[in-house]
């Protein structure tokens, strides 16, 4: 008698239609949520799932890959295609090192003062900007990070006073901020959320609005990206909250970080296909972006009056609307985004748009373009992965043979 219980997950071997239900449910994704965005119908995913319809072509798996979030293709496909990891990224070598660093007990050491406060924010400016213009922007943060986690911590630990404390405190959030982004999309999650949390532990104890702010963000990025929608909206509503009585008097810090939020909440509604709200959340961010004083770029969030245009065209791709997303991506000035990485983003984005509404030429030129602004971003994202394997199969030997020049300077296939 058929019945709806999904497979045991531990059953070997599962087929690729159980092996996309296992994902799905644990996803906490039902069948019409599944269909509406592949743009099948439910009963088309009931029947691969049982079995009915055989595994679909490698366009169709990308696209399940990509919304089940499943990091490693095998896990979705099996034995039925080579181990490809979309959303996790090889491991940097330097992650050891960050990694020791986030894991060491930082002890008082009578031999060893930590630095002063202004030293420390001097050394965490100079690593924010160099982030920005760097190609290979984990290159970077590798090098500069071990010693900042650890002198961040002792500097907290010395503490002589309160406010001594709390200035500490909001530093070292900021050092944990800027580690969020050298660890993304690398092969340790769980210490990628300890830093997370850490960051917010640290920034609430520091009393700091500007520091909560980047925290919270942060922790909506990692909530979004893990499919926990409820918990990345609930997170931005109560930090904006809380940022409310600080906007007027925070300065332009303040101000960014809150229109970050609204940037971030309205990606968390694209991304649940609601429209109204997206487009809601975005407006209100652009009303925080024109009050920045002119030239003003927020260096985390990288939020600025040039990014909102970068918004609106992620927002359209998220809502699949690909007309929308390619007007949005022809409207923006890319010219007018200063960070490298960012700006890589972005052209993957635009990517997105073309490949969604079709012209997948300007997809592959717009990918190329990416990889020429940071090749490191591009390298570890999943959507310009997936659109890269999947030209990869084109039956036209030019968009074949390009995709698989940009496979092989991502090192995409490689064993």
């Amino acid at each position: 008698m058929p019945s709806d219980t999904p497979p045991d997950p531990f059953a070997d071997p599962l087929a690729f239609g159980q092996r996309m239900e296992v994902l799905r449910t644990r996803r906490g994704m039902s069948r019409p949520v599944l269909a509406g965005l592949l743009g099948m119908s439910p009963s088309w995913v009931k029947q691969v799932e049982r079995g009915q319809i055989q595994m679909p072509k490698l366009p169709v798996v990308l696209r399940i890959a990509e919304l089940l979030r499943v990091r490693d293709l095998a896990d979705l496909t099996g034995d039925q295609a080579p181990s490809v990891e979309l959303f996790i990224g090889p491991g940097h070598p330097r992650l050891p090192a960050v990694r020791d660093a986030v894991n060491a007990l930082t002890l008082d050491d009578s031999d060893r003062s930590a630095p002063r406060s202004a030293h420390l924010a001097a050394r965490l400016a100079t690593a924010w900007s160099a982030r920005h213009r760097a190609a290979h922007h984990r290159d970077v943060l590798g090098t500069l990070l071990p010693g900042l986690i650890r002198d961040a911590q002792l500097a907290v630990r010395q503490s002589n006073s309160s406010a001594e404390r709390r200035t500490a405190l909001a530093t070292l959030s900021e050092v944990y901020a800027l580690s969020q982004f050298f660890l993304a999309y690398q092969p340790d999650s769980a210490l990628l959320w300890r830093v997370a949390e850490r960051c917010m532990v640290a920034a609430q104890e520091s009393e700091d609005p500007h520091a909560i702010g980047v925290a919270a963000w942060l922790a909506c990025e990692a909530h979004r990206d893990a499919a926990h929608f409820d918990a990345a909206q609930a997170v931005a509503e109560e930090a904006l909250a809380f940022l409310a009585d600080h906007r007027a008097d925070g300065g332009p810090k303040v101000l960014a970080i809150a229109g970050a939020l609204e940037a971030g909440a309205g990606f968390t509604a694209a991304r649940r296909g609601d429209s109204g709200s997206a487009w809601g959340w975005w407006d209100r961010a652009q009303v925080a972006a024109r009050a920045l004083p002119v030239g003003y770029y927020h260096p985390v969030t990288s939020f600025s009056v040039p990014i909102m245009g970068a918004h609106a065209v992620t927002l359209a791709v998220e809502l699949h609307a690909g007309g929308e997303a390619v007007r949005q991506a022809v409207a923006a000035d890319a010219t007018a985004i200063p960070s490298r990485p960012r700006l890589a983003r972005h052209r993957i984005e635009e990517a997105r748009a073309y490949r969604l509404d079709g012209q997948t030429e300007a997809a592959l030129a717009t990918l190329e373009r990416a990889h020429h602004a940071a090749p490191e971003t591009i390298r570890y994202n999943g959507y310009a992965r997936r659109i890269v394997l999947e030209e990869t199969e084109s039956r036209q030997p030019a968009r074949r043979r390009r995709a698989a020049a940009l496979a092989d300077q991502l090192g995409l296939l490689a064993a």
